[in-house]
């Protein structure tokens, strides 16, 4: 009768999270804490953005008690935080002497974006579409 829907993976530590990253695809993490009524409010968003981005994007949430190395990384001030982590884009180069010969310029992963409290769908789902990203599902 009722059909179980997919929600947002749910990390426990930052290995987890630079796994993610090197896959290259966008990553949206939600840290948030239990108890707090905003976080709440933006699980269900972000259990909807993980349906709809699922094959072209990682939305997962992360629970900053079990991850207290995260804080210190990403500056979590308050919850719920949503960080977007993505590579950087390479420039492109008019000459061939300023063309980069190493890879390790498309491998850099960096914060491309981030917010604290409640933030709407629709921002999200723009974001993630502007880094990248494709909706798979009917939204």
């Amino acid at each position: 009768m009722f059909k179980k829907r997919p929600k947002a993976q749910r990390v426990t530590s930052l290995a987890e999270i630079d796994a993610l990253t090197q896959t290259g695809k966008p990553v949206l993490v939600d840290f948030y804490q239990i108890g707090c009524a905003p976080c709440q409010v933006m699980d269900g968003i972000m259990n909807e953005l993980h349906r709809e981005y699922a094959g072209t994007a990682h939305v997962v949430k992360a629970d900053i008690a079990s991850m207290p190395d995260a804080i210190a990384r990403y500056s979590i001030r308050s919850t719920p935080t949503m960080v977007l982590l993505g590579r950087q884009p390479l420039k492109k180069a008019n000459k061939a002497r300023n063309r980069p010969n190493s890879k390790a310029a498309n491998q850099r992963v960096t914060q491309r974006w981030r917010a604290s409290g409640l933030v709407k769908k629709d921002q999200l789902a723009r974001l993630l579409e502007s880094n990248g990203a494709r909706a798979t599902a009917p939204q």
